[in-house]
């Protein structure tokens, strides 16, 4: 019998994988192996929950709520919040990216929301997702929450504003740093 860590942490690492919209390879521990097929049907395949450096990127611009704009590299694969703690913006993630709070809410343009929403089953947000946006600080009708947006190549040039403020119900003022 495993010890019990051992089966939580590979419990974890199983929902971590299957998050990120890439197909499962296998799960070994805190370890997934995913892969992701790119327009020229190159499969690329990483260790861990993000890609790696060799990961192909595309360009997005953050409107941060000073209306300053950051320009940023993201990988494509990564969540926009892994990309946004990668590279500076200030996007919270109190949860660390686990659907479990509302600190990474973004807001899209019209046409990314609704290409979105075009390539997700049932074309329709998870119900995990709609009730983390419920308590998002100035809901729009394009919000979304970053832990859960994949960049792909399609996104290259998108514009992303995150919002005034956010709802921290963790701990005031709570901001993790990424690992």
């Amino acid at each position: 019998m495993l010890p019990r860590g051992v089966i939580s942490a590979a419990r974890a690492a199983q929902v971590g994988c299957k998050r990120s919209g890439f197909k499962l390879s296998s799960v070994f521990a805190n370890t997934c192996v995913s892969s992701q097929t790119l327009g020229n049907n190159k499969q690329i395949r990483w260790h861990g929950d993000a890609p790696g450096p060799d990961a192909p990127t595309v360009q997005l611009t953050f409107v941060n709520p000073d209306d300053s704009e950051t320009k940023i590299s993201a990988r494509v694969g990564e969540t926009l919040l892994q990309s946004a703690h990668r590279t500076g913006v200030e996007m919270e993630g109190a949860c660390e990216g686990v659907c479990a709070c509302s600190t990474c809410h973004v807001i899209l343009e019209q046409d990314m929301y609704d290409d979105l929403l075009d390539k997700m089953e049932d074309e329709a947000l998870s119900e995990d997702e709609e009730d983390m946006l419920d308590m998002a600080f100035g809901l729009e009708q394009t919000s979304r929450l970053g832990c859960q947006i994949t960049v792909t190549e399609g996104m290259d040039g998108a514009v992303i504003s995150l919002p005034k403020a956010t709802r921290n119900f963790y701990v005031d003022g709570h901001k993790p740093t990424p690992h």
